[in-house]
């Protein structure tokens, strides 16, 4: 089974063209799509409270991708608003009971930043939090290119196997040690990760830039390449029971486009976007003579 959605709900305007919709976002975002990537967690531990109303706003056989608060990937470079790490990662699970326990949990997400290369130190951190989140189903990605090196590349795979890591395969630029290729591969027999950061080289790193965010994302997948990735996806589904696919190119609000296209590719039911009631023609009789 392969299911399409994207990262984050509350900014794909292109999706609420209805008063109704503009309320209930979340609720009208999966009418759409059958998962969601939570990126606010990544900035935050969210309140139990988010997380109950949020499975809560979402129909049976919805899933979350949740994003690992930045602290507990290195992002933050020590510097985390709990007593120790393991009060963070208490939190940080706690916050996924919710969703765990309404079925609705597809795992947390683990994005570890460009300077997090392949080393022993490392390796052990790694472990160190997939024993720290058991019992939860955990994705791993990475963005240094050491660990896909062809030197490391298996046995970075195999390391991530034996540890019960979800691979999070990912397009994104490539410039250099900062980025990841390509690799198709599934580590888990149920579940893999597949991540579209577009493929702006240009925008990737801030290069000094102030609107290096806003830019980062900036890609709109053609057809050519999206048919590409439904041969991948196709494969990689003969593998792993369920490939979850998250479109992140939002910069440019491209994501919910490209993901429509790549459902439409895949022969996929795609569901008509909502649109606004047309004026009444007694209201647009209101001026006649």
């Amino acid at each position: 089974m392969i299911t399409i959605g994207l990262a984050g709900w509350g900014d794909q305007d292109k999706l609420y063209r209805t008063p109704e919709a503009n309320r209930n976002k979340l609720a009208a975002y999966s009418q759409l799509f059958k998962t969601v990537e939570v990126d606010s967690s990544f900035y935050a531990v969210q309140p139990v409270r988010n997380m109950a109303k949020w499975a809560a706003d979402t129909p049976e056989g919805f899933s979350f991708v949740v994003k690992a608060y930045q602290g507990m990937t290195g992002h933050t470079r020590g510097r985390i608003p709990y007593p120790d790490e393991a009060a963070m990662f208490r939190a940080f699970r706690e916050s996924l009971q919710p969703v765990a326990e309404a079925g609705k949990l597809a795992a947390a997400l683990f994005q570890y930043p460009p300077w997090f290369d392949c080393t022993r130190e490392n390796v052990r951190v790694l472990r160190e939090a997939k024993a720290r989140m058991a019992g939860f189903p955990c994705m791993l990605e990475f963005r240094h290119r050491s660990w896909f090196e062809p030197e490391m590349r298996e046995r970075s795979l195999a390391f991530m196997r034996s540890e019960g890591w979800i691979h999070s395969v990912c397009d994104e630029p490539q410039v250099g040690a900062g980025s990841i290729p390509i690799v198709e591969e599934a580590t888990d027999e149920k579940l893999t990760l597949v991540r579209f950061h577009g493929r702006n080289a240009e925008g990737w790193q801030s290069g000094g830039r102030q609107d290096w965010r806003e830019v980062r994302y900036l890609y709109r997948y053609s057809e050519v390449e999206l048919a590409e990735w439904a041969q991948r996806l196709l494969r990689l589904e003969r593998v792993s029971e369920q490939v979850i696919v998250i479109f992140n190119n939002n910069s440019g609000g491209d994501a919910p486009d490209n993901a429509r296209q790549l459902m439409e590719l895949l022969g996929q039911l795609v569901p008509p976007i909502p649109e606004p009631e047309a004026p009444a023609v007694e209201q647009l009789r209101l001026f006649e003579d």
